[in-house]
């Protein structure tokens, strides 16, 4: 039995996904289980409608129980309305929650990773030992169902897998732990690396404490779109393995030479710039030295709700933060890696300052203030004429931001 459908350049039927499904879970040994689904919020664009209608199919009546949880990471929750539309239910007998990473009670660790494990799957940026904390949910179910995209990623090169575990829903300090982890890498080098990064070797270590069964069904999904280039099916290691060779073929672009400015436009799927600085990740590698960014994007008008440090911390380089790291130790470490991811690079030292490469211009809803307090450019939205610089030459325009990233040749 094939455990992948679909390739680059494929798209597939409602009725192929919905096969390749059915069957994969009907020859899993599920009956009288209970059942942890895992599956990606708003932010990802992903057919689950079609995919949980399906896995409803396969499960309804056979499972002890299932519980869909929705991998927030540190996103802010969905509400019953907005998991109405993402999910496409109600599904009978089914129990959806969000991951309440902010309640501790919700959490439970697993044990911990050493520091001198943390050392040798980080080589050498790391050496603190990390708590693996994650929902409750997971442990307390026989098998646990991830269901998600695999698309390039800014923390570990390529998303999906384990990685709705770790960060998906797992507890602050692991996300935190992993997120600077991949900001010591840098975005712009880690993003779109193929193969067992860093960040994912520190992910599959925490992930097989789990005690459930663990399963995957990636996919390679149309960006933009609910139509899907392939699924795999198997254990997440193996399935995510066979999703990122599709995805990338798929989702990357290249260049030939590096542009001066780019227009990235933001989707409405992403209502903050914790989620909407996407559209600056995946395109910073093909922006020239001394370049600029505009994230256009009038329907954000806040940068984060779940995480109103970033306001007054502000955006830096890397360096600024490392060079520094006795004032900001305290901080969030996934706060402060969101902040690098968003400025880009950059060096800092203390006679010459902050000297960012690129320059990030928010054509947003955010106030002026707040911007420009945060230590990034702005722009009126209003005066941005997105037909007529799109029509000439000088700007590089990204539709739909976020998903496809965006490199030299």
């Amino acid at each position: 039995m094939e455990n992948i459908i679909g390739g680059p350049g494929q798209v597939l039927t409602d009725a192929d996904v919905r096969a390749f499904v059915t069957s994969r879970l009907a020859a899993e040994d599920l009956d009288g289980k209970r059942i942890c689904v895992i599956v990606p919020d708003a932010t990802r664009s992903c057919p689950l409608p079609l995919l949980l209608s399906a896995v409803h199919e396969a499960l309804h009546g056979r499972a002890a129980a299932v519980t869909v949880l929705i991998a927030l990471g540190t996103h802010a929750p969905m509400s019953p309305e907005q998991l109405d539309r993402h999910l496409g239910g109600p599904y009978p007998g089914f129990d959806v929650r969000n991951h309440e990473w902010w309640v501790p009670e919700t959490l439970v660790s697993l044990g911990g990773i050493s520091g001198d494990r943390v050392a040798e799957l980080s080589e050498g940026r790391m050496r603190q030992p990390v708590d693996v904390t994650l929902n409750r949910a997971v442990v307390e179910h026989d098998v646990c169902l991830v269901i998600g995209p695999v698309f390039p990623h800014e923390v570990v090169g390529f998303s999906g897998g384990n990685k709705y575990f770790f960060p998906g829903v797992a507890g602050p300090e692991i996300i935190d732990f992993s997120h600077w982890l991949g900001a010591l890498i840098s975005s712009a080098e880690i993003i779109g690396t193929r193969g067992i990064t860093p960040v994912r070797a520190l992910i599959d270590e925490a992930a097989a404490l789990i005690p459930a069964r663990r399963l995957a069904l990636c996919l390679v999904v149309q960006s933009g779109s609910g139509a899907l280039h392939a699924a795999s099916f198997g254990a997440p290691e193996q399935a995510w393995a066979a999703c990122a060779d599709v995805s990338a073929q798929t989702h990357v672009r290249y260049l030939d030479a590096p542009v001066a400015r780019v227009l990235s436009i933001v989707p409405e799927k992403y209502e903050d710039m914790w989620t909407g600085a996407k559209g600056f990740y995946k395109v910073e590698p093909i922006v020239a030295d001394g370049g600029q960014v505009i994230i256009y994007a009038p329907h954000i008008t806040r940068i984060s709700e779940m995480h109103p440090e970033i306001e007054q911390l502000g955006y830096h380089c890397r360096d600024y933060f490392v060079k520094q790291w006795d004032r900001f130790a305290g901080h969030h470490w996934g706060v402060l890696a969101h902040s690098t991811h968003l400025r880009g690079s950059g060096t800092w030292d203390p006679v010459d300052g902050e000297r960012p490469r690129v320059t990030v211009t928010l054509a947003t809803g955010i106030p002026e203030a707040v911007v420009r307090g945060a230590n990034l450019d702005y722009l009126d939205p209003a005066t941005v004429d997105v037909a007529a610089i799109s029509a000439g030459p000088e700007t590089f325009v990204v539709p739909e931001a976020g998903e496809v990233l965006f490199r030299l040749r």
